[in-house]
C-alpha cells in the first residue's frame, strides 16, 4: 500500500519526535547557557511536550493539506480515552490520604524482610507496587511507586547511576507486572476482550511468569548496589496529621471507581470531578494535587495518539510479515520506539492468528514496556514525578535505554522460556 503525503509527513514528523526524546539534556543545555530564550529552550527539554509539539505540527500540515473538515474529522475518530484516565488516575492516587496509606502498607513489608539501610524498602517498592498494578491499573501503580520513591530513597542523595539503575527496573516491573489480570496493562487490555483472553488465562499464561520476573529484577538491583543501600539511612516519616479514616476512605472510593470505569470516560471523569469537589472541601486534609504534572502527561499521550495515528500503514505489515518466534523480539524492539498498546491493537485487527503468534506480541510488547518513556503509557508519569531527581531534571533516554536492558532481559527469559 502507497501511503499518502500525510501519512509520510506523519511518519517523518514520527521520526522526529523520537530523535527529540532523545535530545531534552540538549535543550535543557540550551535553557542554561542561552537565557535570552530559555522559556522556549525549557520548554523544548520538557519530555512531556514533546509528542504533544509534533502532533500540532502534523495538524497544521493536515489543516493546511486537506482542510478543516478532514482534519477536524481525524482528532474526532482519535481515541484520547486512555490520556483522560492516566490524567485522573495520577491525581487521584497521589493524593495525600492515598500516599499515607501506600507508606503505611509500604513500612509494614519492609519490617518483614531483614535488610539493612534502604534494601528493604526499595525491594517493596519496585516489586509489590509494580504487581499491584495488576488490580489498581498499571498507572496508578505506577504513580504510587514513583511518589514513594521520590520521598524516599531518591531524597537520600544516591548516585546518578542507581538513580537510572531503579528507573529502569521501576519502568519494565511496571509494563510487566500488569498481566496478572486481562484489564490492567494497556497492551493486555486492547487485545483482552477480542481474543477471549480471561483471569484464569492471564494467570497461567503471564501472570506467575511476570512476577517472577518482577522479583528477579528487584532483587538484582538491590544485591547488585547493596553497599551503596547499606550506607544509606532512610529518613524517618514525617510526623502528618493523619486524615480521619472515612476521608481515606472516601479517597479509595474515588480511586477504585475510576479503576472500573476506566473505559468510559464520561464517568471517570465525572468521577474525579466530584474528587477534585472533595479535596477541595476537605483541604486542611490534602497537599496540593499534581494537577500539572497529570495534564503534561495526558498532553503527551495525547500526542501520541495523534502522531501514531499516521503510523499504521508501516507498522502493520511490517509485524505481520514476522513469524511467531520473530514477533516476540520484534515487538519488544518496536516498542521502544512506539507506544506497546498501539502494536498490540493493530495486532487485534487481524483474523486468523495463531494463539503462539498472539502471545508473542503481547509478551514481546509488555517485555519491551520498560526501554523508553514513550514504550508504556505509564511511564510519562513516574517520569515526570521522578525526573526532579536527576541531573538538570531531565532523564537522558539512553541513560534510561541502558538501565531498563537488563530487566528487559530477564523479562524475555522469562516470558520466553518458562
Amino acid at each position: 500500500m502507497n501511503p499518502t503525503t500525510i501519512q509520510l509527513i506523519g511518519a517523518i514528523l514520527f521520526g522526529l519526535a523520537l530523535i527529540h526524546t532523545f535530545s531534552t539534556r540538549f535543550f535543557e543545555h540550551l535553557a542554561h547557557s542561552r537565557p535570552n530564550h530559555a522559556g522556549l529552550w525549557h520548554f523544548l527539554a520538557e519530555v512531556e511536550v514533546v509528542f504533544g509539539f509534533w502532533a500540532l505540527v502534523l495538524m497544521v500540515f493536515m489543516f493546511a493539506i486537506l482542510g478543516k473538515q478532514e482534519a477536524t474529522q481525524y482528532l474526532d475518530t482519535r481515541n484520547f480515552t486512555e490520556p483522560l484516565f492516566v490524567f485522573a488516575i495520577m491525581v487521584a492516587a497521589a493524593s495525600r490520604p492515598v500516599i499515607l496509606l501506600a507508606g503505611q502498607v509500604t513500612r509494614l513489608l519492609t519490617r518483614l524482610i531483614p535488610l539493612p539501610g534502604a534494601m528493604a524498602s526499595t525491594l517493596v517498592i519496585l516489586s509489590a507496587v509494580p504487581l499491584m498494578g495488576s488490580f489498581i491499573t498499571e498507572p496508578a501503580a505506577m504513580t504510587l511507586a514513583a511518589l514513594l520513591l521520590r520521598d524516599g530513597v531518591y531524597k537520600l542523595g544516591i548516585s546518578e547511576r542507581l538513580k537510572y539503575g531503579i528507573l529502569g527496573v521501576l519502568f519494565v516491573n511496571v509494563s510487566i507486572g500488569g498481566t496478572l489480570t486481562p484489564y490492567a496493562a494497556p497492551p493486555v487490555l486492547m487485545v483482552a476482550s477480542a481474543w477471549g483472553w480471561d483471569l484464569s488465562f492471564m494467570l497461567t499464561q503471564f501472570g506467575w511468569k511476570a512476577a517472577l520476573a518482577v522479583v528477579i529484577n528487584a532483587s538484582a538491583l538491590v544485591i547488585l548496589f547493596a553497599r551503596e543501600f547499606i550506607q544509606l539511612r532512610p529518613s524517618a516519616p514525617k510526623r502528618e496529621d493523619t486524615p480521619p479514616v472515612l476521608v481515606t476512605l472516601i479517597h479509595l472510593a474515588f480511586l477504585a471507581g475510576i479503576v472500573v470505569f476506566a473505559h468510559h470516560p464520561a464517568v471517570f471523569m465525572g468521577l474525579f470531578l466530584f474528587f477534585l469537589g472533595f479535596t477541595a472541601a476537605y483541604e486542611r486534609y490534602q497537599s496540593p494535587l499534581i494537577l500539572r504534572e497529570g495534564l503534561l502527561v495526558a498532553f503527551f499521550l495525547a500526542g501520541l495518539v495523534v502522531l501514531g495515528g499516521q503510523q499504521q500503514w508501516w507498522l502493520e505489515p511490517l509485524l505481520l510479515s514476522m513469524s511467531s518466534d520473530a514477533i516476540f523480539f520484534g515487538a519488544t524492539a518496536l516498542t521502544a520506539i512506539t507506544d506497546n498498546a498501539a502494536l498490540t491493537y493493530l495486532g487485534s485487527l487481524v483474523p486468523g492468528l495463531s494463539d503462539e503468534f498472539k502471545y508473542a506480541l503481547v509478551a514481546g510488547a509488555v517485555c519491551g514496556g520498560g526501554l523508553t518513556i514513550i514504550a508504556n503509557a505509564p511511564n510519562p508519569a513516574g517520569a515526570s514525578i521522578l525526573k526532579a531527581g536527576f541531573h538538570e531534571q531531565v532523564i537522558n533516554a539512553g541513560g534510561l535505554l541502558l538501565a531498563a536492558l537488563p530487566g528487559t532481559l530477564v523479562a524475555v527469559l522469562c516470558l520466553k522460556l518458562l
